[in-house]
């Protein structure tokens, strides 16, 4: 079997974050598998403009501080060439040896942006904290959820949201909602956000951070200054939910033992029956 080649997209822009260390150890995992042969790279797309070429395999591009939509910085066109340099070499029938792609959050926003289907927004306020998210008919058969209750959890952390899916689009382009978020009855007229998106066979995104460990998490939320801050913005009861989901081996235990895991393993298999072709 040819080494798989993994581009790792770091879209935080400097910022302290817990998504990368939480990927690299995902990665890593898979990597480690006996009859897994294959590296990793890390692209510092927002700080330094580096963006991974087509000779990678599977990339997973990161979620990220700040607005989703364009403001002309110059990492975003390399970004959104990349996005559609993917697209377009997967839909080329003598390319068996597929590329396929994981969004998370702000790549998942900037993904729905691009391709148009969904409208990309600003949250009335901000969502952090770990949250059902409710599979939709498609998401039943996403192989991705299969070991996945419904709803299933995972930690959400965004100020934007992707509502109002085009639903004409996605039939267009073979995509499909496979999540929403829970369902707010007493605020009224609003918009429930697309939480995961099979955009193709090989491009998956999600909306929520699937990556995000129990274990790690709960370490890091349980830092003095972490602690204080998480209460001063959200309240102490926001603040224990979050420790106590962070326990439970059914939440998002089970989500970041499942979701990013499978597409890897999948993402292989493909690999290694395109090679056999």
């Amino acid at each position: 079997m040819e080494r798989i080649k993994i581009a790792v997209l770091d879209m935080y822009d400097g910022h302290a974050n817990e998504g990368m260390r939480c990927i690299k150890t995902l990665v890593e995992n898979f990597l480690a598998q006996e009859g897994i042969k294959g590296s990793y790279d890390i692209f510092d797309v927002r700080q330094k403009g580096e963006v991974p070429d087509l000779s990678y395999d599977i990339f997973i591009s990161s979620g990220g501080p700040g607005n989703p939509l364009p403001v002309g910085e110059a990492w975003e066109k390399p970004f959104f060439r990349l996005l559609d340099a993917i697209w377009q070499h997967n839909r080329q029938p003598h390319h068996p040896r597929k590329k396929h792609l994981m969004l998370i959050c702000h790549s998942y926003q900037m993904a729905c942006l691009h391709w148009s289907v969904g409208l990309v927004c600003k949250r009335r306020s901000t969502s952090f904290g770990i949250f059902p998210m409710h599979k939709t008919h498609f998401g039943l058969k996403e192989p991705l959820f299969d070991r996945l209750p419904d709803p299933f959890f995972s930690v959400d952390s965004r100020d934007y949201q992707v509502i109002e899916p085009d639903y004409q689009e996605l039939e267009r382009i073979g995509a499909k909602v496979l999540c929403i978020e829970k369902e707010r009855p007493h605020v009224a007229h609003l918009e429930r956000a697309v939480m995961a998106v099979r955009f193709s066979r090989e491009i998956f995104g999600t909306q929520f951070h699937p990556e995000a460990d129990g274990e790690g998490m709960l370490r890091h939320f349980q830092k003095e200054e972490k602690k204080t801050l998480i209460i001063k913005n959200y309240g102490e009861t926001k603040y224990n939910d979050m420790v106590y989901s962070l326990q439970d081996p059914d939440k998002i235990m089970r989500t970041e033992a499942t979701i990013i895991p499978t597409f890897l393993q999948r993402a292989a298999e493909h690999l290694v029956g395109a090679q056999l072709v």
